[in-house]
């Protein structure tokens, strides 16, 4: 029986058991969105990474996977619901594959299953989280002793955010995304926007690139603490600008629900989601009731998860 909410009910703000056994052979893993509450990027490496510097929360916005054991080594996969391009690409099957080619003895394989609800495009790490709820769902389905240094090397060489859905609800990333470190920073509630504008990571890494002043240095928070609206005008995304520059509709909406509702809005990740911080359901709630209905309508009220 599938308990997963609908797409409909998204807008839910409890946090959703992690891993739901059905049976012996069926587990179902609920892989979240996530939202950088601030991102500092400095200038390109040598090895073709940017240095990062982000305080990142896991949220209640889920994609759903379900997996079945099979047991003629065989990886099978499906995606339904936000296109998200040719199934053989998907980062979810990438990620089963790079296990079953990990394993020390070969285990029978698997199906899989992705329902998307979290849009691609729009900087709250959907792909990223589908892979590790996969690896994190496979190792459990398949009783795979794996260490937790094999498990991280894995996900990082899948993609740099990979490792972060692996690290729990809320994290201090460093690096190119791989070093992770437990955040301080306390539960707070957000307007999410997804204003159904597709950021390609790639073209908005370029813009930034390309101009000098979104690269000034800025120093990361000392501390988030206290309630959310009070540090929310403290927080800095340095690849905002450059999504602006590329995809010049989402300033028009950034503008509009800033406009609309006199808060400080932020961009997560290389965009295009946006969100404005509260401190309690009620506030949220009524800061929605401030938006106009154009607007309102790609928006949903969400929480973290910690």
């Amino acid at each position: 029986m599938d308990n997963s909410p609908s797409f409909e009910n998204l807008n839910c703000l409890e946090a959703q058991p992690r891993f739901t056994r059905v049976d012996a052979t069926c587990l179902r893993v609920a892989a979240p969105a996530k939202i950088n509450l601030n991102l500092l990027v400095g200038p390109i490496r040598e090895d073709g990474f940017h240095p990062l510097d982000s305080y990142v929360a896991t949220i209640t916005l889920y994609d759903w996977l379900t997996l079945r054991s099979r047991d003629d080594g065989e990886i099978r996969f499906r995606c339904a619901g936000h296109d998200v391009g040719p199934d053989s690409e998907n980062l979810a099957l990438r990620a089963a594959q790079a296990l079953l080619a990990a394993s020390p003895t070969p285990p029978g394989g698997a199906d899989i299953e992705l329902e998307k609800h979290i849009p691609p495009g729009t900087g709250l790490g959907g792909a990223s989280s589908d892979a590790a709820a996969v690896l994190a769902g496979l190792m459990q389905l398949w009783e795979l002793d794996l260490s937790q240094e094999a498990l991280f090397a894995m996900a990082a060489e899948l993609g740099s955010d990979v490792p972060l859905f692996l690290a729990g609800t809320g994290s201090h990333m460093t690096g190119r995304g791989e070093v992770l470190s437990p955040a301080s920073f306390g539960p707070f509630y957000a307007i999410l926007c997804t204003p159904g504008i597709h950021c390609p990571t790639g073209e908005v890494y370029a813009a930034f690139d390309r101009c000098p002043e979104a690269m000034e240095e800025q120093l990361p928070p000392s501390q988030l603490a206290g309630p959310a609206t009070s540090w929310a005008g403290r927080l800095v995304n340095q690849l905002a600008g450059p999504a602006f520059c590329a995809r010049p509709a989402l300033a028009k909406w950034y503008d509009a629900l800033a406009q609309a509702t006199a808060r400080p809005v932020s961009v997560t990740g290389s965009g295009s989601a946006m969100f404005i911080l509260c401190d309690t359901p009620e506030d949220a709630q009524a800061t929605m009731g401030q938006l106009p209905t154009d607007l309102r309508q790609g928006c949903r009220v969400i929480r973290s998860e910690r």
